[in-house]
């Protein structure tokens, strides 16, 4: 290929691009300079999800010229979700069963659902963690019913997960235990204090909160294999998952449990250009990231289409993966 056919496809190539910043541009805020603003809420600023996001957004900035990202504190995936929907942010991550009720408008988006929502990137597992005192004699779900139990706060991502787990398996939320709607933080010290019988906690393993709740004469609960295939033939974002043994102090034994997918979203009218590149510059500094981000050790492109509940994929986002036989 000759030097001026080469030079002219570079043209064409960037001219798509200003093409395409400058079409969501008129839609969306940008700076003074002509930069795209992108928006991503995560959790509380304490929380894991938000470092994650902040170390995501200040790569991109360093990687991609075009763009001006900032990470955001949120209540969590659900705020996500509906702000990414009602356009006050264009990127942000949810786990896959929320992505999966947001874009289907059912559960707690029912009325407010977002045909328009597009993924980027699965990325880690996130496994629902089921704690109990020695006392409470909880040694499976089941065991939940009547008891004094933290399902954290209502219309929440834990909540949304502790409700459809314990219905599942015939147990009625809230009227078939003594629900307290409290985050973790707050349960983990009534667990300690042995003022209830368990608490729900979705967080990466091994979590600090957990390791601290199971010094004091609490374990965590198995679920068993007939209930996690009840769980995944109704809902096909689940994947079974398994804490080792001795992840924590006393566990004596392998934990089976249910975990979703952390999954990074955006709507369908994120230019093309705009997720290839953030898709890309993700990828190509993923394990610098995960060097301070364990949470993002050992993910792979290939995983990453994977178990997203049977969501579509951003044409962008697509295109890098096409690229390189991800897909």
């Amino acid at each position: 290929m000759k030097k001026t056919e080469i030079f002219m496809i570079a043209i064409t190539v960037i001219i798509v691009i200003i093409a395409s910043f400058k079409a969501f541009g008129d839609m969306k805020n940008t700076t003074p300079d002509g930069k795209i603003k992108i928006r991503m809420p995560t959790a509380t600023s304490s929380g894991t999800l938000y470092a994650t996001g902040a170390a995501i957004t200040h790569m991109w900035n360093e990687k991609i010229p075009t763009i001006k990202a900032s990470v955001q504190s949120s209540a969590g995936g659900v705020e996500n979700l509906n702000m990414v929907n009602d356009g006050e942010a264009q990127v942000s991550i949810a786990i896959s069963s929320n992505c999966y009720q947001s874009f289907h408008g059912t559960d707690i988006f029912k009325g407010h659902a977002n045909p328009h929502l597009r993924v980027i990137a699965g990325l880690y597992l996130n496994p629902n963690q089921v704690i109990a005192t020695d006392k409470s004699e909880i040694n499976k779900i089941e065991d939940i019913k009547g008891k004094h139990f933290a399902i954290a706060s209502a219309g929440s991502s834990v909540y949304n997960e502790v409700k459809t787990h314990l219905e599942t398996a015939n147990i009625k939320v809230p009227d078939d235990i003594q629900a307290e709607y409290i985050g973790f933080g707050e349960a983990a010290a009534m667990l300690q204090n042995k003022t209830i019988d368990g608490a729900w906690i979705m967080a990466g393993v091994p979590s600090s909160s957990v390791m601290q709740t199971l010094s004091s004469n609490s374990h965590l609960v198995n679920l068993s294999d007939d209930f996690i295939k009840q769980m995944q033939k109704k809902y096909p974002w689940y994947v079974a998952y398994t804490i080792p043994k001795g992840t924590y102090p006393a566990q004596k034994t392998d934990i089976q449990t249910t975990a979703v997918k952390m999954v990074m979203f955006c709507n369908e009218d994120l230019p093309d250009e705009v997720v290839y590149e953030l898709t890309k510059a993700f990828w190509e500094n993923v394990e610098e990231l995960s060097k301070t981000q364990k949470s993002l050790k050992n993910l792979t492109p290939q995983e990453a289409v994977k178990n997203i509940a049977d969501l579509p994929i951003h044409n962008g986002a697509m295109r890098y993966y096409k690229e390189i036989n991800a897909i």
